[in-house]
């Protein structure tokens, strides 16, 4: 099964979320910040809503299309790169969507970022009980949010022209992580 789509019309619009089945999430394509901007809508039970959210998103400023895919649940977490010239690349990690702008509870490792460091970085951050799972909510697999940190950290390596990445967020439960959203910037001529 294809996981999202991306639709330019709110007829395809309609028939993809029915292929996908509800719930879905509808995000705009083309801006940066989707939720500043009233770009994402979370939990669409059916086609009027579709339709509705289709017209509506549509004409936000720099919007080229609508991306659908399934609503997941679980907890929002973050992985993310910088370059830094005198450092090479800065590897992020934290609580995703907008707590990370929010909370600012972000811990910072220099690639690459051996697994050992990747969970040092996960327990050291403030909201590493959230992480864990809290009050009868599930927390996340640490190994896997530890292994895609290392990951992100050997991309950049491999690829020292990505200048920033983002994967935010990540929504995950005890048994996978998926990645809802990434942003990557790159330039050329860069070298570690």
């Amino acid at each position: 099964m294809q996981w999202c789509v991306v639709v330019t019309t709110a007829a395809s619009a309609i028939k993809e979320a029915q292929r996908l089945g509800y719930p879905i999430v509808m995000k705009v394509v083309g801006p940066v910040h989707k939720s500043d901007v009233g770009g994402v809508v979370l939990n669409v039970k059916d086609d009027a809503t579709v339709q509705k959210e289709f017209e509506r998103m549509i004409k936000i400023k720099d919007t080229t299309a609508i991306l659908l895919q399934p609503m997941l649940s679980g907890e929002y977490v973050y992985v993310g790169a910088k370059y830094e010239p005198k450092f090479g690349h800065m590897i992020l990690c934290g609580l995703g969507g907008i707590y990370i702008e929010v909370l600012k509870d972000v811990q910072v490792g220099l690639s690459p970022v051996s697994l050992d460091e990747a969970h040092e970085m996960i327990k050291n951050l403030k909201s590493y009980k959230i992480i864990q799972g809290v009050r009868g909510q599930e927390g996340i697999n640490e190994d896997i949010y530890a292994e895609i940190i290392t990951r992100v950290a050997a991309l950049c390596k491999a690829a020292p022209e990505i200048m920033e990445m983002d994967i935010n967020p990540l929504i995950g439960n005890m048994s996978k992580l998926t990645a809802v959203d990434a942003r990557i910037r790159i330039e050329s001529g860069v070298r570690n």
